[in-house]
């Protein structure tokens, strides 16, 4: 006999306590458009909720660390539970790590639609629409692993549609040991699919907001179609308010359009289109091939205030957040070669880098400098092997710049 076709919203990782990041400074015309733009994306989903005819709403953990997010946090997320009890909209809530039930304090009850699992044990419920089972939700909270505990769902078999929603790490193999029908998870702040013979069976949302560069492209929530059949259809539904995107570029990609600055504009113009509008978060990272290509793009703290003011301030604005330029592992013969304090420089770096780095040793420059705090002389002391390298090829940029008669690059950070 078939089943009840059915919609509902799958959406996780909020956030609400956390800002966005990888942001060196606020522009004025953004300022409060970021401070906001959280806890817009997240009003975005619980509209659509609203507005979408969707069934239910499911929720797989990480909402906000009530601590961090503060009354305003917690009034938002409690203000929009409040809108879909009143359109009799079933909430279902599997807690993760950051918004543990046991942070919450206890004078805040949640309205009677929001079922929140228990983390101690699996909860069956019967989603019913009209006097008619449509689904049955199988939920439980994190119990504090990074990974998801699927032998921990274990519960008895149904003809109903199952849908599994839990918070943590899972592959494809271990959540097909519940044979549930579908897997709603949280954990992750970039969205995945997981598929098993072609079929999606599993899906991570993703948070409705990137927080940084590591979390770049699109960002939203999921609608996801179930049709008397039992088959399946996931659409994601992007409600970023910024979009962080990482560009990187090689100095073939600069000759390609012949400058530097008509490359990171025309970049911008195709990340814009995109986007759909949204405004942008870059962080541009621009590889230099040779001594030439390095003289072709400049600069690098001149180029990051050029790009910011052409592209920064529009509507929607590009905002480039960083500007990395990588140096070339090698420099002109002819440079080598020189009886200068130039060519004595790289000869010297060349040593250093046939030797992977072991030799670098930055401890007697510290001690010329008294008043250079204790974090960054320890951090200067000991680098890490595995930042050796990336700290010669800097230092011999900069070596060159200088003394070639550039200006050194200070905006490359750690």
């Amino acid at each position: 006999m078939p089943g009840e076709s059915f919609r509902f919203i799958h959406a996780s990782d909020f956030h609400l306590e956390t800002p966005l990041g990888d942001l060196d400074e606020l522009p004025p015309p953004l300022r409060d458009q970021m401070a906001t733009a959280p806890h817009t994306a997240v009003k975005a989903v619980f509209d659509a909720a609203l507005s979408n005819n969707i069934d239910f709403v499911l929720l797989s953990g990480d909402l906000l660390n009530p601590q961090s997010a503060g009354p305003y946090g917690m009034n938002l997320l409690l203000d929009q539970f409040e809108k879909l009890h009143k359109a009799k909209t079933p909430v279902y809530w599997a807690a993760g790590r950051a918004d543990d039930p046991q942070k919450w304090p206890e004078a805040i009850v949640m309205p009677p639609n929001v079922t929140l699992f228990s983390k101690d044990r699996p909860t069956e419920v019967n989603v019913v629409r009209g006097g008619r089972t449509i689904c049955r939700i199988v939920g439980r909270g994190s119990d504090g692993r990074s990974s998801l505990h699927v032998p921990g769902f274990e519960c008895g078999a149904s003809d109903e549609f199952t849908i599994g929603v839990g918070h943590g790490d899972a592959t494809i193999e271990t959540l097909a040991e519940a044979r549930f029908d579908f897997w709603c998870l949280g954990g992750k702040h970039n969205r995945l699919e997981m598929e098993s013979d072609g079929e999606v069976t599993a899906v991570y949302s993703g948070s409705p907001q990137g927080r940084d560069l590591s979390e770049t492209g699109s960002h939203g929530y999921c609608v996801i179609d179930v049709d008397a059949e039992k088959n399946i259809r996931v659409s994601e539904v992007p409600v970023d308010q910024f979009r962080y995107c990482t560009v990187r570029l090689s100095a073939a990609d600069i000759a390609s359009v012949g400058s530097i600055q008509n490359l990171l504009g025309e970049r911008i113009v195709r990340l814009q289109h995109e986007a759909g509008g949204r405004h942008l978060i870059v962080g541009w990272d621009i590889t230099a091939d040779s001594g030439e290509s390095l003289s072709e793009i400049g600069d690098g703290e001149a180029l990051l205030d050029w790009v910011r003011h052409e592209y920064g301030h529009g509507s929607p604005a590009a905002w480039s957040t960083s500007l990395r330029i990588r140096p070339p592992q090698k420099y002109p013969k002819s440079w080598h070669d020189e009886d200068t304090i130039l060519g004595d420089y790289l000869r010297i770096t060349a040593d250093h880098r046939k030797a992977d780095g072991k030799s670098v040793n930055l401890l007697p420059m510290t001690e010329e400098h008294p008043g250079l705090p204790a974090g960054t002389t320890a951090l200067l002391a000991e680098v890490p092997q595995s930042r050796r390298m990336e700290t010669l090829d800097q230092a011999t940029l900069l070596g060159v710049e200088l003394l070639r008669g550039g200006k050194p690059n200070w905006v490359t950070k750690s």
